[in-house]
């Protein structure tokens, strides 16, 4: 009998595996952390005899090169992928054994980069799972615009092409394993539920449901923005990424933290944002630890830029640490950990800003202040406050400039991302509230909401159902954000 491990990386949205048989395994576009990946293959009792990648990576720094180094594991890399070290090249068709009546074969499925490969699981010669990587997700594909934009709608093109032809191969039962689509932005849109089947994804998956113009046409007018330091990503993979080095941070004392903001270096609160909000140093910045740490840091940070990291325990400065290094971010300048009123210099303390919801905004009214919408473009496009002003907020340290004068309610589809922005304008000396509430809830307190499909919006179309199903989208995409 063969297994199937799933290894979450529910920060980045993505999963790696761990699949093989009684004595040896293969390891599936492995995290760059390889050490929960060995717990795992340990507890199985397994070697590890293989790792694949299925692409170059866009959105984590793979651990696949060190993993392979640690435990002899023969390396395989799609060949066209252009890299700088030593590995086995994987070209379509090609087979290795696993284990014992156990085969793993590789299925050329450009589109989500022109060297995509797919690898199917094979126990006796028949296949039981597919593991897709960016290719065919659950009830959508990897988006095809993150190599070259002149190869986007090629590649989308491919993307369609690479999902019939895995339809066509594989029985209904065969599991399809892909590794984004959890929240990745590497997906073009959101999975929906966890689990799913060649014959499922036959039935639900425009990919395979829609003829190639339809899906191209729908698939390239969906895409959302792309997060700034994917540019990071692909070259840090092909250029075979380093270990990485979990061991804690110097601890960084009150005036340690005071210097490095005077030197405009970033020191990040991983706190809550309702304890953000009630005390923190002057000039830190709030990204949520149980939130997209990683990926909304990441996205922001100038990159290369030394970062301190404020914790309430040492235990969310490592959990921290590690959803960092996945993306390149490997060693924090300094931490500290406890409560702010620690944190200043003597004789200073916390500042703070409110948290409302809408139903504040609704009571307060909104003339005389600045309404700030920090969701994305898509969302935006999805339904708005009346009068708001639109800085997504991976935007916003940019143009902090951009935004009127007043007091700002800052708001997003949840909350999380309000007390990133929040605290950006808090930082540069604005009035802020942060409006701590699900966007559901602007209509519901009687705030105007407008949207393209309102005659009295500037981007008024009458088409609906289209807005109506980019509201769903956005809401999927967001729910961690909530």
């Amino acid at each position: 009998m063969f297994f199937v491990d799933t290894l979450e990386l529910e920060g980045l949205g993505n999963r790696s595996y761990l699949a093989g048989g009684a004595r040896s395994a293969v390891v599936v576009d492995p995290p760059r952390d390889i050490d929960q990946v060995l717990a795992v293959a340990a507890r199985r009792g397994v070697r590890i005899s293989h790792v694949v990648e299925t692409h170059l990576h866009n959105d984590y720094v793979s651990g696949g090169l060190e993993l392979a180094r640690v435990t002899g594991a023969v390396y395989l890399v799609p060949a066209g992928a252009g890299v700088s070290f030593s590995r086995v090249p994987v070209a379509d068709g090609d087979t290795v054994d696993v284990d014992a009546g156990l085969e793993l074969r590789a299925v050329a499925t450009p589109g989500h980069t022109p060297h995509h490969t797919s690898y199917v699981l094979r126990e006796d010669g028949v296949p039981v799972a597919a593991f897709t990587g960016g290719s065919l997700l659950i009830g959508t594909v990897g988006r095809p615009d993150l190599v070259e934009p002149r190869l986007t709608a090629e590649l989308a093109r491919a993307q369609h092409a690479s999902a019939h032809r895995l339809a066509a191969e594989l029985p209904d039962e065969t599991s399809v394993l892909p590794t984004h689509g959890f929240g990745s932005f590497c997906s073009s849109a959101q999975a929906e539920g966890d689990a799913t089947t060649i014959g499922r994804e036959k039935a639900v998956n425009a990919a395979l449901t829609e003829d190639v113009d339809s899906f191209v046409a729908r698939l390239l007018a969906g895409l959302d923005d792309v997060p700034a330091y994917y540019t990071h990503m692909s070259p840090a993979n092909a250029g075979g990424p380093a270990p990485v080095d979990l061991t804690p941070p110097a601890v960084a004392d009150a005036e340690e933290i005071a210097a490095r903001l005077a030197a405009g270096e970033w020191v990040v609160d991983l706190r809550s944002r309702v304890a953000f909000a009630e005390g923190h140093v002057a000039g830190s910045y709030n990204f949520e630890a149980d939130g997209k740490l990683a990926t909304y840091l990441a996205w922001m940070i100038p990159w290369g830029k030394p970062v301190t990291l404020l914790a309430e325990s040492p235990e969310q400065v490592a959990a921290a640490q590690r959803e960092l290094v996945r993306v390149g971010i490997d060693r924090p300048a300094g931490a500290a950990t406890g409560v702010p009123e620690a944190w200043v210099p003597e004789g200073g303390r916390p500042v703070s800003f409110p948290r409302s919801t809408f139903a504040g905004l609704a009571e307060r009214g909104t003339d005389g202040v600045v309404v700030l919408d920090v969701r994305r473009n898509s969302e935006r496009a999805a339904g708005h406050i009346a009068g708001s002003v639109h800085l997504p907020v991976h935007e916003l340290h940019k143009r902090l400039g951009e935004v009127p004068t007043g007091t700002v309610w800052v708001h997003c589809a949840g909350g999380m991302r309000a007390a990133i922005a929040a605290s950006l304008l808090h930082a540069a000396g604005r009035d802020v509230v942060a409006v701590d509430d699900g966007f559901d809830a602007a209509d519901a307190a009687g705030l105007t909401v407008t949207g393209p499909g309102d005659p009295d919006d500037p981007g008024h179309r009458s088409d609906r159902a289209d807005r109506a199903d980019r509201a769903d989208r956005a809401d999927r995409a967001d729910r961690a954000d909530r």
